[in-house]
């Protein structure tokens, strides 16, 4: 279908808009590959100047507090200079820090460029995922947000692959994660006509947004949770489970194959279920199982590749069937303040994971790492079994 220069608001497409999309989905490609490189290296880096896994995890977190401080103000950025100007601007400060980060010679100074760094990514995150639901017509929502959980999977597990190519030491690392990030730049500014365009304030207060679809946003801070924290502290896990860094690496990288064999079939699905509640439950009962599994599959790389290739497909879904059910509820700047809210809570999680999990680590020994997970995954799966089974007496 065409769309006018000036772009066009979210929520009025009949067919799915393919150069809206590959922009989108793209760009935002390219900066999971920075992500997915950056956060190994930096906490290997930290492991190996002496670091504790609290401190480590303390200053990961730093992630989830730049995105709560970035969420609730890129819409109102986005409204005043227009989404893909935003974007840009975002992709230039992020590739700045990330680079600085190599000539950052002390660890405070990690924290501020933690926050600049992360809050510019989230403002990518919520504006690529604003831009994709404005290319999609409800009916396939979930099959294009598989797509763009697919792609954006691959840009993550190219990057732990890229990190045991190149490793910890050196320039060469930074230089290539920042590299991967200008490259964003390039679909956004072509298709910088294309934009959706918000026309109109959103009509509630933000934090209203946050409680407005209470079962996403429980999943997304659950996804959060998980996905920081594990992330970032997996390869000390597996360091300290005797794997060396390349196959702690690989691990990582096998993990984010496993979310891109899935993600399609898992939005597919969502798309032919009416109430997806039932769906984020299942992935969280077989997130909870997967986690458990991993004490007793540390004595073998194949076996626990194995687990982990079906526990990523589970771990990413929450996002994408959290983020289909939100926008199945919603249009317009409503839907762009609520994707806010969404990665808002998934913000929140991105700061409860890490510190958790470090903790765990340093409390109860490498184990903890799967029980703090575990218990993530347990609380989210409690919680929307009472929930399901309350609405289920009520009708």
């Amino acid at each position: 279908m065409s769309q006018p220069r000036n772009g066009t608001a979210a929520g009025d497409v009949e067919e799915i808009h393919w150069p809206s999309l590959v922009a989108a989905v793209s760009s935002i490609s390219a900066v999971g590959i920075a992500i997915g490189l950056g956060l190994p290296l930096l906490s290997i880096i930290l492991e190996k100047r002496g670091i504790p896994s609290t401190l480590i995890g303390l200053n990961t977190a730093m992630a989830g507090v730049a995105a709560m401080a970035a969420a609730p103000i890129t819409t109102k950025l986005a409204h005043k200079y227009g989404v893909a100007p935003t974007m840009i601007w975002a992709v230039v400060i992020s590739a700045i820090s990330a680079l600085a980060f190599y000539y950052a010679q002390d660890f405070w100074m990690w924290f501020p460029l933690r926050f600049a760094f992360h809050g510019a990514t989230t403002t990518l995150f919520i504006l690529s995922e604003f831009w994709i639901n404005a290319a999609s017509p409800p009916s396939k929502r979930g099959f294009v947000l598989g797509i763009y959980a697919t792609v954006l999977s691959l840009g993550f597990a190219g990057g732990p692959l890229l990190f045991s190519i190149l490793g910890s030491d050196g320039i060469l690392p930074f230089a290539v994660g920042a590299g991967a990030i200008l490259l964003a730049a390039i679909p956004i500014y072509i298709a910088r006509y294309e934009s959706p365009v918000l026309e109109e304030k959103p009509e509630l207060h933000f934090m209203r947004y946050v409680f407005l679809v209470p079962t996403a946003t429980a999943a997304v801070f659950i996804f959060g949770a998980v996905e920081a924290g594990g992330l970032a502290l997996f390869p000390i896990y597996a360091v300290r489970a005797a794997f060396t860094e390349s196959q702690a690496a690989l691990l990582l990288t096998v993990m984010g194959i496993g979310n891109v064999i899935f993600q399609i079939p898992v939005g597919l699905l969502s798309d032919r279920m009416k109430d997806k509640r039932p769906l984020l439950a299942a992935m969280a009962f077989m997130g909870l199982i997967g986690s458990l599994m991993l004490p007793v599959l540390a004595h073998s790389w194949i076996l626990m590749a194995a687990v982990l290739l079906f526990w990523g497909g589970c771990v990413a879904g929450l996002y994408t069937v959290g983020l289909s059910h939100l926008g199945s509820r919603l249009t317009g700047s409503d839907l762009a303040a609520a994707n806010a809210a969404f990665v808002f809570c998934y913000a929140v999680g991105t700061v409860a994971g890490p510190q958790v999990i470090g903790a765990a680590i340093d409390v109860a020994g490498n184990n903890g790492f799967a029980w703090a997970i575990a218990g993530f995954f347990g609380l989210y799966a409690l919680l929307s079994a009472v929930r399901l089974l309350f609405l289920r007496k009520r009708a």
